[in-house]
């Protein structure tokens, strides 16, 4: 073939071609079929705000149906043309070990293990066993939790004595350390697949064992007689759950459900653990609807006593005279798509104003020794709003809560007053890569009258929050004495973040007469490995109001400057799961204004620090 006849046929196929008629089916095709306008068509359908996730109620069309044309195609045998030698296996979950793939270890937890609830109880094998019916489980596990804590905060000297002689100062040293190691073993039978709906009935129980040694440089911190030695050891065990929950019903083809829960159990009212947050005596009702995105609680808890050292569970005692009642209700993706929103409404019932109550180191936490020493009763209504989620690449949460009722008798006047208080926080944070940055901001309102009839300082009921770098942070962690206004009483209680004048947050009673407290913050996380986080915060804080700490201190003037909370945090993982957890974190106060008015030392110190080692190891 010559080159000139192939550039020939490269021209002829470059060519312009004449348009050909339409066939005669699109030539007779009536009007109304012809494509529309640009303009008269309806708009395209946004099927996701977000990447990924479809629009509430938008349903895609299906796709053409699947045919198949495969003349000469050979049916599948019938049934009878297979062995009859084969029987089905009741028993799926051990398959694998049949086969011989996995061979079963009582201590492996990360493989299928029957104490942890991989496999049914074989029921040959544990005839004592008081069940009947298949599909029971049991699981175990075991936690062991180690800390260790140097810190140092204003520690008052003695009002009988003191450690060291000629110590005439109103605070002494400031140094002391602490140290925990618990061990807790929890234990569950559960009829039931949970795979993929409620379990049909679960009992639970789990104890908490505790060993604590604390060491500080004055008398009476630990104990209220002044001949005892400023250190302590002490062991106490507790029972953190004991409950039955049994499922009432299914409502749906989806296993929506409602089910109950009797005993001791754990619970969290919001998703950050800002108001109720603790393991208490109870009975909840609880459930789901609309596969999984309505879901809702209905609670009515009894407080128990805590052990004062350990903060567990002293089911030996008598039950507080204290009632909270709780209905809340979660709905995901509202108000935009990714954000769960809560409603909630709770009612703390306290009726301890005529009992008295010490803790285990001989200090009075009920009634508290502030104001007029009075015992309270009050009644607490909280209406709050909470979101989880997140706004694009924003991932957000954010609480809100009004607090109203009465307080019988008010720390100042000996009478009644009424209660309005109001708390607000929010978290916003944003993922790049390896990388979290996140902001956060916390109000809680304080009492800027205190001889009112009225009690504006916000309270909680038990705070836990998990927010702004938790319990690495140091106002968080630790709990600030009010020296000189008031005997045995905090600032801020342990694990907590509001000013709120209490004897003790496990122990003592809510108090609306406080300070309030303010919290702007940064921080950011850096998974630099799959087994290592790095973490950093930095938090300045106020008090809101500092017109009752001015009257409890006889003061004429308090700046609500506290200071700046700075600290930092390595979490390192070294199987890349949570069954083993080892952090070491240090954190700084550096003093405001506020504080420092407040607060001294013997070593004139301006800035106060923690040290906190932990290790978690879980099966």
């Amino acid at each position: 073939m010559s080159a000139a006849y192939l550039i020939s046929l490269a021209l002829q196929a470059s060519s312009p071609q004449p348009a050909s008629d339409p066939p005669p089916e699109q030539a007779k095709q009536p009007a109304s079929d012809q494509p529309q306008d640009q303009d008269s068509a309806p708009p395209p359908v946004d099927n996701g705000v977000i990447q990924g996730r479809r629009r509430p109620g938008y349903v895609e069309p299906l796709p053409p149906p699947v045919t198949q044309d495969n003349p000469g195609a050979v049916r599948a045998p019938p049934p009878e043309a297979f062995p009859t030698d084969q029987i089905p296996v009741p028993d799926r979950w051990r398959l694998i070990q049949s086969l011989g793939l996995v061979t079963e270890h009582w201590n492996d937890p990360y493989n299928q293990n029957t104490l942890k609830g991989d496999r049914p109880i074989d029921r040959a094998k544990v005839p004592w066993l008081p069940i009947k019916g298949d599909d029971w489980f049991f699981t175990l596990n075991a936690v062991s939790d180690s800390v260790f804590e140097p810190r140092t905060f204003p520690i008052p000297v003695g009002v009988q004595t003191t450690h060291r002689p000629h110590s005439i100062d109103v605070f002494g040293k400031d140094a002391s350390y602490f140290a925990s190691q618990t061990f807790i073993v929890g234990a569950a039978l559960t009829k039931g697949s949970t795979a993929f709906k409620p379990p049909e009935i679960e009992y639970k129980l789990t104890l908490a064992f505790n060993f604590n040694y604390a060491n500080v440089p004055e008398k009476r911190v630990l104990d209220v007689r002044p001949t005892e030695p400023t250190h302590r050891f002490d062991e106490f065990i507790g029972v953190q759950e004991a409950f039955v929950d049994y499922h009432i019903r299914n409502v749906s083809a989806r296993y929506d459900f409602d089910s109950v829960r009797v005993g001791i159990q754990p619970f969290q009212s919001d998703f950050r653990g800002f108001l109720f947050n603790d393991e208490q005596l109870g009975v909840r009702l609880f459930g789901d609807r609309d596969d999984n995105r309505f879901q809702y609680n209905l609670a009515a808890f009894w407080r128990l006593e805590k052990d004062t050292n350990s903060g567990l569970n002293a089911v030996l005692q008598s039950p507080r005279d204290d009632w909270v009642f709780v209905a809340n209700a979660y709905r995901q993706d509202f108000l935009i798509p990714a954000l769960t929103s809560q409603v909630t409404l709770v009612y703390n019932r306290n009726r301890e104003g005529n009992s008295i109550h010490i803790d285990t180191n001989g200090f009075p936490v009920r009634p508290a020794l502030i104001g007029n020493l009075r015992g309270r009763d009050y009644d607490v209504f909280y209406l709050g709003y909470n979101a989880d989620g997140h706004i694009g690449r924003l991932n957000l949460t954010a609480s809100v809560y009004g607090a109203l009722g009465q307080d019988r008798n008010s720390i100042f006047t000996s009478r009644p007053a009424n209660i309005r208080a109001f708390f607000a926080a929010a978290e916003l944070s944003y993922d790049h890569n390896w990388m979290r940055f996140r902001l956060s901001g916390a109000y809680a309102s304080g009492d800027g009258h205190p001889y009112d009839n009225t009690e504006t300082g916000f309270d909680a009921i038990v705070e836990n929050p998990v927010f702004a770098g938790a319990d690495t942070s140091y106002w968080i962690r630790q709990a600030i004495p009010f020296a000189g206004g008031g005997r045995v009483i905090s600032i801020s209680g342990r694990n907590g973040m509001l000013n709120d004048l209490r004897s003790s947050k496990d122990e003592g009673q809510s108090n609306f007469n406080n300070p309030g407290s303010e919290l702007v913050g940064a921080g950011a996380d850096f998974d630099v490995l799959p087994q290592l986080r790095v973490s950093a915060n930095a938090n300045h804080l106020w008090f809101e109001n500092t017109q009752v700490l001015q009257t409890l201190r006889n003061e004429g003037s308090i700046p609500r400057d506290i200071g700046w909370d700075l600290s930092a945090a390595a979490i390192y993982r070294p199987k890349a799961t949570q069954n083993i957890v080892a952090r070491l974190s240090a954190a700084a106060l550096v003093a405001g204004s506020g504080f420092r008015d407040l607060f001294d030392s013997v070593e004139r110190n301006r800035t106060y620090v923690s040290i906190l080692a932990n290790v978690i190891v879980t099966y």
